[in-house]
């Protein structure tokens, strides 16, 4: 017999997991979305009370982005750090730890003090959570191969996007009626409901990273399961060196950028400067998140087709997220000289409401390309980056507004539009995780 006579060895696709490991993904999941919605409560408190915080407190502008920025002190470094724990800690007990040290943090602020109480408040928080969105997404898509990653990634971050919907409303009312201390009070006690869920029901799945780590497996097919599992360490350097991963985080800082001036002073800009009243400025912020939820939805739909029609994820991840964001610049650069009502607030929720959909697309495509025993670090190190967004914008607008009154709100948004245009142009040009995967496995 000839070696032709042979028919070639056709390799056997994926076993398909069962309907117990299905129903447990979907269940982790659903918590992990509501992680991030206790997560973006936390903190959109600041911003929410603004005005009552100043008053009370009695805080400049610049003091109160300072405070607003003091967040992010840690964050970075957090996130990094507890990145890189993730590949070797099961993801399952930093997520635990997290939620109880950010409940456990806002117990001073929720009592008593002043401005100092408020930062040191601040920066354990935000190193607290700072690991959240990377160590959770992680979590969360070690339960699905990559083919069916961008719903339940885009699920997460819209858990962000509730988060705020849930918080505007409710915790402007606790704000009202019970003051800003006890809205700071609800958020740390509903952390503490759901680290005592997370106990029994959370955990990684079956494409989490292979055994070595710590971390244990669901069955004996894992390696099968986990294609992309690497037998050997891949330097993390290599990772960060590609274009792709560069593409990514500099289109997500745009992203984050939008997300820190949202949370901390885009109630404040739409009742000082464009003259909306608390319940306007409310509703504005809501349809804000609101479409950002839409299009991250959206975005996670049109690029699952697209990747399922076999288009290339340059183009079904990174042109997606990056035409998005290139729409919202043109609208915050328009923002500023369009005329005074619907108009404005269509540029305005256009402008920070699409940006939201490349936190989605940057983590599915550093999951995409990062070996499965290297995505904790890749993905808490973009996120470091990412998040240093949320440190510089607070306190420049702070600074802004201080220095020009209500026009210093129109020169923050010209600065935002600036940065999803250069944002936007990193995605579309940079981001290639087919060709980038390949030059790593050489």
């Amino acid at each position: 017999m000839t070696d032709t006579d042979v028919a070639p060895a056709v390799p056997a696709g994926p076993p398909k997991a069962p309907s117990s490991t299905r129903r447990r993904a979907w269940i982790v999941t659903a918590l992990l979305v509501v992680f991030m919605m206790i997560n973006f409560a936390d903190k959109s408190v600041l911003g929410l009370a603004a005005e009552e915080i100043r008053q009370d407190l009695g805080l400049s502008a610049s003091a109160f982005g300072l405070a607003s920025s003091a967040f992010f002190l840690l964050f970075s470094v957090s996130g990094a750090a507890v990145g890189l724990l993730a590949d070797r800690i099961r993801p399952k007990w930093l997520i635990l730890a997290m939620a109880a040290l950010w409940s456990i943090s806002q117990a001073p602020m929720a009592v008593g003090g002043g401005l100092a109480v408020l930062i040191t408040s601040r920066v354990l928080l935000g190193a607290a959570e700072g690991p959240a969105f990377p160590v959770a997404q992680q979590a969360t898509l070690s339960w699905f191969p990559n083919h069916r990653r961008n719903l339940p990634g885009a699920l997460i971050v819209l858990g962000i996007t509730l988060g705020v919907l849930v918080a505007a409303p409710v915790l402007t009312w606790v704000i009202q009626h019970h003051g800003w201390r006890s809205a700071v009070a609800a958020v740390a006690v509903a952390g503490v409901v759901w680290a005592l869920l997370w106990i029994p029901f959370g955990g990684e799945g079956p494409y989490a990273v292979a055994s070595g780590t710590g971390q244990e497996r669901d069955d004996k097919a894992v390696a099968e399961l986990a294609p992309g599992s690497a037998q050997h360490k891949m330097p993390y350097r290599r990772i960060l060196a590609t274009r792709t991963w560069i593409g990514a985080t500099a289109a997500y800082f745009g992203t984050y950028w939008v997300i820190a001036f949202a949370l901390v002073w885009l109630p404040s800009y739409l009742q000082d400067a464009l003259g909306y009243t608390s319940a306007g400025s409310t509703q504005v912020v809501m349809l804000v998140w609101g479409l950002g939820g839409v299009v991250v939805l959206g975005q996670a739909g049109l690029t699952g087709w697209l990747l399922r029609r076999g288009t290339a994820s340059r183009w079904a991840r990174g042109g997606v997220g990056g035409v998005l964001l290139l729409i919202g610049a043109v609208a915050c650069l328009a923002l500023p000289v369009a005329p005074a009502g619907a108009a404005t607030a269509i540029l305005l929720v256009a402008g920070f409401g699409l940006a939201g959909a490349m936190s989605s697309v940057a983590v599915t495509t550093i999951t995409e390309l990062a070996p499965a025993d290297r995505r904790g670090g890749a993905l808490g190190i973009m996120n470091a980056v990412v998040t240093t967004a949320g440190l510089i914008a607070p306190t420049l607008i702070g600074r802004l507004v201080d220095t020009h009154g209500t026009e210093g709100y129109t020169y923050a948004v010209l600065i935002t539009g600036a940065v999803l245009l250069l944002s936007g142009a990193a995605a579309l040009t940079l981001i290639d995780p087919d060709r980038d995967a390949r030059r790593l496995s050489v």
